[in-house]
């Protein structure tokens, strides 16, 4: 892996249609309180798509699971708004190696409810894909809610496989080859 992707902190601008623009930067040490705010904004339905069951606040430990990125094994970034003053967190993307096979990826994200059907996580879907070659993954996986439509269509459009969860029928894992080799 490439340590120097561990220190890249880029901003980038994306434009969005209707002329507003977001940031997406890496998320940092001091980011807790955007991203409480981030889950907080979330409806119950957004919150059950991203963790899979009900939760209705942060612990203190996920908080800090979702904090504590190391931009190697952890990699994680948020989408801001544009507004001068007080940005806000309105969306995450990240995945986290497996320790024990450190080229294979599982990767999660949200978009907050209002900001949903703009393609902001096409965007970050596309994102995550490309730093993950970067950084010489094999492979990226996430498991989606099987009711999880839109989601599972973003799947589809970015080549992934999807297939049959071992926890059940509830759940769909969608798995992408990064480098061309079958998985």
């Amino acid at each position: 892996m490439n340590a120097a992707l561990a220190t890249t902190v880029a901003v980038e601008h994306w434009p969005l249609p209707g002329g507003r623009s977001v940031r997406l930067r890496a998320l940092g040490p001091g980011d807790a309180g955007a991203e409480k705010a981030f889950f907080n904004g979330l409806s119950p339905g957004s919150r059950q798509q991203r963790f899979h069951f009900g939760l209705r606040e942060l612990s203190p430990a996920l908080l800090r699971l979702l904090i504590d990125v190391d931009q190697r094994l952890h990699r994680a970034w948020v989408v801001e708004t544009g507004d001068a003053g007080s940005p806000a967190v309105i969306a995450d993307a990240r995945y986290v190696c497996d320790p024990e096979r450190p080229t294979v990826a599982e990767f999660a994200l949200a978009v907050a409810d209002d900001w949903q059907g703009r393609g902001l996580g096409r965007r970050l879907l596309a994102h995550l894909i490309a730093q993950a070659r970067r950084q010489g993954l094999r492979q990226l996986f996430g498991d989606v809610l099987a009711e999880n439509r839109r989601m599972l269509g973003l799947m589809r459009e970015f080549g992934m496989r999807l297939q049959a969860h071992a926890d059940g029928a509830g759940l769909v894992r969608a798995v992408l080859a990064l480098d061309g080799a079958a998985d």
